[in-house]
């Protein structure tokens, strides 16, 4: 189905806003044959009658739990038209409907709220969420894998078994060797009074700056620029951005590893905005040490990257107008450094 056939089908005001967006079916219609089939089918999708749906409704939550978008990680006439057509139902929810759904709940909000949509978006009026009396979700990292520990060997029938008179043997030897009863413990060496006061008072510090549930707020994200970049020279699929990734740092740009050879051509790297995550533990990678991560998106569904490139991964878009050194929440008091044993970015990501 086309773009034009699916708008057609739907009804004022909703397509009146998704015709005003695309400026007619000109913009925001997908890049591609196979991206504008999927924004045809859901806004075909947004002109059923059934799309608030308990069970679509359901569906909808759990496909968007881990997108921002609809279609190919961009702002389509998709999402106006399920936002269009999903503002009634949002408009009669209370707040305990509403966080049933928090994914949604999310992308509806997001959408409303976006500035290519605000302009163009009059016949709709703004749904409000309170968001701060929202219940915590429950955020679980996955667990460790155990390695499996292999079965003991059985003896073979080659194995010759220990001749009595042996087996005397070593039972008199073993008698003659006096038997240690007790090991002898190690002396610990006491810390002095001084030190002891410095380490009661760096202990609560300590506690309190990770205790509790992990937060994003724990999380340093902040805006940088790529301003040099080259292959690692040990490994085939890793960028080395050699203190070239400026954070608006004074000690100047850090030194960053990513594995993203594979997914992104090192032309599209150079000199571009990231989100990068910034306060993660320095690790060495193939012998350079890396004292950030480049924040990036799974996008699986595409079967090929549109640059031919292996498909599944995308480096996050800052917003528009941001510069080096800009954090994501200038109200979030990130930790100076995240203990890993701790997992608090892995149990806080999507």
């Amino acid at each position: 189905m086309s773009f034009q056939i699916a708008v057609a089908k739907l009804n004022s005001p909703v397509k009146d806003l998704v015709v005003a967006f695309t400026e007619n079916g000109t913009r925001h219609i997908g890049e591609v044959d196979k991206d504008q089939a999927e924004v045809a089918e859901w806004i075909e999708k947004a002109g059923q009658p059934d799309l608030a749906s308990e069970a679509n409704i359901q569906t909808l939550n759990t496909t968007i739990t881990s997108r921002t978008y609809l279609v190919n990680n961009s702002l389509t006439a998709a999402d106006v038209a399920i936002y269009g057509a999903l503002h009634p139902y949002f408009s009669k929810l209370q707040p305990t409907s509403y966080y049933a759904i928090p994914s949604l709940t999310r992308y509806f909000d997001h959408i409303q709220w976006s500035q290519s949509v605000r302009p163009h978006n009059t016949a709709f009026s703004v749904v409000e969420f309170d968001l701060a009396n929202a219940p915590a979700p429950e955020r679980k990292a996955e667990p460790p894998k155990k390695k499996e520990k292999k079965p003991a060997t059985p003896a073979t029938e080659n194995s010759t078994p220990a001749t009595p008179a042996a087996a005397t043997a070593a039972a008199a030897a073993s008698a003659d060797k006096p038997q240690k009863t007790e090991k002898k413990e190690k002396k610990k060496k006491e810390p002095s009074a001084e030190q002891s006061g410095k380490k009661a008072e760096k202990a609560p510090a300590a506690a309190a700056e990770d205790s509790g549930e992990p937060v994003p707020s724990m999380i340093d994200l902040r805006i940088g620029r790529i301003v040099d970049i080259k292959k690692h020279p040990d490994a085939d699929s890793l960028y080395v951005e050699l203190q070239q990734i400026d954070f608006g740092e004074e000690t100047g740009p850090r030194t960053v590893v990513s594995g993203l050879v594979k997914y992104v051509p090192i032309e599209q790297m150079q000199n571009r905005l990231l989100v990068g995550v910034c306060n993660l533990k320095p690790a060495s990678m193939r012998g350079v040490k890396s004292f950030a991560m480049v924040l990036c998106a799974d996008n699986t569904r595409k079967a090929t990257h549109k640059d031919g490139k292996d498909a599944g991964i995308e480096v996050v878009l800052p917003p528009e107008g941001a510069k080096p050194g800009d954090k994501d929440d200038l109200d979030a008091t990130p930790l100076s450094q995240l203990n890993p044993k701790k997992k608090i970015f892995e149990t806080i990501q999507p």
